[in-house]
């Protein structure tokens, strides 16, 4: 499907690289890396850069090769062994899984050193902290951009089953979406489902003000997005100063930022 010039574009940057991505699809699935079944990887991977594509998000071009590299695997995977040849061929996903293992190590180490140098700032000017400790505390699995869009696309998938119905092009700006957001946690004493967050959302722009919106107030620390177990659904949670720091939230400002983002985007491609 071709993306829609018209949307925002949105880039991809919970993941530091294709391996991140790699990496949370295999620990996910408690996948044993050292026999990766690269046809079902590759085809999640697939699935997640085409819902990416539908949802006019840019993919950085590595995540293009690492998908062209898991194609080429599952190719030699598929092809039979030589009877002849005087000894084992190798296997295809041994250079991946090295590159993998490598790229975790380096990864817990400098998660270890972020985790140092967030409880050295909190012990002198990050009173803030205390809210994310509790937070590590209660039940339920945190949720990664990963996960968001693959429930994103879950929604998606149930809503092209239903009855097509004409409606007008809606045009929901983000800021306009977070005060949604925000009166809907406020009138349920209870965390809020995000397909009930979804309900009404019926055009791609929507879809995607939407998910921005719930970046936006995580990266505030506003709400706690969460999962009982793997593959649950998403649940949306009021975080302890959430009604404060929304009222701090200047809308106009972070809308002409975004409005700014997008112009800039634009003349880029043009230029």
């Amino acid at each position: 499907m071709p993306a829609d010039s018209s949307l925002p574009l949105l880039k991809l940057e919970s993941y530091e690289g294709p391996l991140d991505l790699l990496l949370d699809l295999i620990r996910k699935q408690k996948i044993n890396i050292y026999d990766i079944p690269i046809a079902q990887v590759t085809s999640q991977y697939l699935d997640y850069l085409h819902m990416l594509e539908e949802m006019n998000i840019d993919v950085a071009a590595e995540f293009i090769f690492m998908a062209a590299t898991l194609i080429y695997i599952k190719s030699r995977m598929l092809l039979p062994q030589d009877p002849e040849a005087a000894e084992e061929e190798e296997d295809p996903r041994q250079d991946l899984v090295h590159r993998l293992l490598e790229h975790e190590q380096f990864k817990n180490a400098a998660e270890m050193l972020q985790s140092k140098r967030v409880v050295e700032e909190a012990a002198w000017s990050q009173p803030g902290i205390g809210e994310f400790i509790e937070a590590e505390d209660e039940p339920g699995l945190a949720v990664s951009v990963f996960d968001l869009i693959s429930a994103f696309r879950e929604i998606v998938g149930r809503a092209r089953v239903r009855p097509p119905v004409q409606v007008p092009r809606e045009e929901v700006p983000v800021a306009e979406m977070m005060e949604r957001v925000k009166q809907k946690l406020l009138a349920s004493p209870h965390p809020v489902r995000l397909d009930d967050l979804a309900q009404g959302c019926v055009a791609r722009t929507a879809w995607i003000a939407l998910i921005l919106a719930l970046l936006e107030m995580t990266r505030l620390r506003a709400i706690l997005l969460r999962q009982k177990e793997l593959f649950a659904p998403i649940t949306v949670h009021r975080s302890k100063h959430f009604e404060e720091i929304m009222a701090r939230f200047d809308a106009q400002t972070f809308q002409a930022s975004l409005d700014e983002m997008e112009t800039d985007e634009a003349h880029h491609e043009q230029g």
